[in-house]
């Protein structure tokens, strides 16, 4: 009988520097995860931590991970030809099925762009598959925007909005909250639109009430809750709220059942 707290090696492909506190590490890996879930890192003697796996392929997984505290601290000392340890995939992702054929709405603040960078990818290499694809996207000034060059590529086919909280002298794009370029949907198009909010949790909060104010539909919008999910298999009891284990049920849920997740 496997042990499920036994962790697996991790080889690492490559580093990319995203921000002064935000590297992707790519990892020579099989795993074939739902976009959306995570895995348990670790360094023995260091420490573990969930961390979302920001997109995959044929041979690798990538996560960007920001550096935090004593574990991430080790991570970032990390470099081609070394490995971490790591359990899972683990959780309920986003089934790309829900979405296809519609028209499809991604709103993402900070880091919260990771969890959804592998949809995002996909879309954009399928992107026949959905009838419109817009991409809102926010940090809080342009020395913290994630995954520039992809961004970049990402416009060629899909309505990418970034906007910083806080320009600078060089900043030539958008300025302000991300609430502030949410669309107001029709609601002849609400059965034809699927939303996907993820974020620091107070962002999650106000996106989703600017889509609920213009009557659009909780049904039709999904949330990643980024939550302390120590175990990964329901045991531990960390990231529970109330009788929800996020890491079973989540971290990817409906609106319909995130707005009754309440510390």
């Amino acid at each position: 009988m496997n042990n499920p707290y036994v962790p697996f090696k991790l080889p690492i492909i490559n580093v990319t520097e995203e921000t002064d506190i935000d590297y992707t590490f790519r990892f020579k890996s099989d795993i074939n995860p739902q976009n959306g879930q995570f895995l348990e890192i670790s360094i023995p003697g260091v420490g573990e931590a969930p961390i979302s796996i920001s997109d995959f392929g044929d041979g690798y997984l990538d996560m960007t991970i920001r550096r935090v505290g004593k574990l991430t601290d080790e991570v970032f000392e990390l470099k081609e030809g070394d490995y971490l340890f790591a359990r899972g995939p683990y959780g309920n992702g986003f089934n790309l099925e829900d979405y296809k054929g519609k028209d499809l709405v991604i709103v993402a603040g900070g880091t919260g762009l990771a969890p959804v960078k592998s949809i995002v990818n996909y879309f954009y290499e399928h992107i026949e598959e959905l009838k419109s694809f817009k991409l809102i996207i926010g940090f809080k000034s342009p020395k913290d925007i994630l995954f520039n060059e992809e961004i970049e590529k990402w416009k060629n086919k899909i309505n990418v909005i970034l906007t910083v909280d806080n320009g600078d002298e060089n900043w030539k794009g958008n300025t302000g909250l991300i609430t502030k370029y949410i669309p107001k949907i029709n609601e002849e198009d609400y059965n034809q639109t699927e939303v996907i909010i993820v974020g620091p949790p107070i962002m999650m909060k106000f996106a989703s009430l600017e889509f609920l104010n213009n009557n659009f539909p909780e049904e039709k919008i999904w949330v990643s809750f980024e939550r302390k999910m120590s175990c990964g298999i329901g045991k531990c009891g960390h990231c529970k709220i109330d009788e929800t284990y996020v890491c079973l049920e989540g971290p990817v849920f409906n609106y319909t059942k995130a707005k009754n997740l309440i510390d």
